[in-house]
C-alpha cells in the first residue's frame, strides 16, 4: 500500500507573496528541477499555489493553499 516513488526529489524555492488584503507570506514553493518559480502563477489550470515552511503573523511553519487570483505580487529569493 506504501507505493512513494523514491525517484522523487523536491526542490523548494523560497518567496514572497502579497496579496490584495495586504497579507505579505513568506514560505517556500515546490517547483520541477526545469521549472522556474514564474511558472507556477502562469500555469492556467491550477487556481492554487501550495506553500509550505509559511511565516504569516503569528502562524510559523505551517503549510498554506493561496489562489492565485488574490496575489498582487510574488518574489522569488535569490539563490
Amino acid at each position: 500500500m506504501n507505493d512513494i516513488d523514491d525517484s522523487y526529489q523536491t526542490n523548494y524555492r523560497s518567496i514572497t507573496v502579497r496579496t490584495t488584503d495586504g497579507s505579505t507570506i513568506n514560505g517556500k514553493v515546490n517547483i520541477s528541477p526545469d521549472q522556474r518559480v514564474s511558472e507556477l502563477f502562469t500555469q492556467r489550470d491550477v487556481s492554487f499555489i501550495v506553500m509550505v515552511d509559511v511565516v504569516l503573523k503569528d502562524a510559523v511553519g505551517k503549510i498554506r493553499f493561496i489562489n492565485k487570483d488574490h496575489i498582487v505580487w510574488v518574489e522569488p529569493e535569490d539563490l
